[in-house]
């Protein structure tokens, strides 16, 4: 897969996280178009692990998209890690929501290698 297309892919992925949190809240639809002044609800399980399933993606998200166009940039190759961490973070928003911890940590795991071996490739 190109590092263009795993860039598009990450895009994509982050708008299923957004639409994904958004669509298992527990808030009703006006507090969720109000201003909220109001406390939130307390999510549902799924709604909770779809949160923080989201903020996971958002803290890698950034150093991916850096990454990923500092290889456009400079046309290095970039070997397999882009795709490894495009499919990674994608196996973890559904291994997260149905609580399979050991599986949503593994393919965290990778992910994280992913990164760092892009990192390092870059920098040789």
């Amino acid at each position: 897969m190109s590092v263009l297309a795993c860039l598009e892919l990450a895009v994509l992925l982050w708008l299923a996280h957004l639409l994904c949190q958004a669509g298992t809240s527990s808030a009703p639809l006006l507090y969720r178009i109000s201003s909220r002044d109001d406390p939130a609800p307390e999510p549902t399980v799924i709604g909770g692990r779809a949160a923080r399933a989201f903020r996971n993606y958002l803290e890698s998200f950034p150093a991916f998209v850096a990454l990923d166009l500092a290889f456009l940039a400079t046309n290095h190759p970039a070997g397999i890690w882009p795709t490894l961490w495009i499919v990674a973070r994608i196996v973890y928003l559904p291994a997260y929501l149905t609580g399979a911890r050991y599986v949503r940590s593994l393919v965290w795991g990778i992910s994280l290698l992913a990164l760092v071996a892009m990192l390092v490739r870059l920098a040789l």
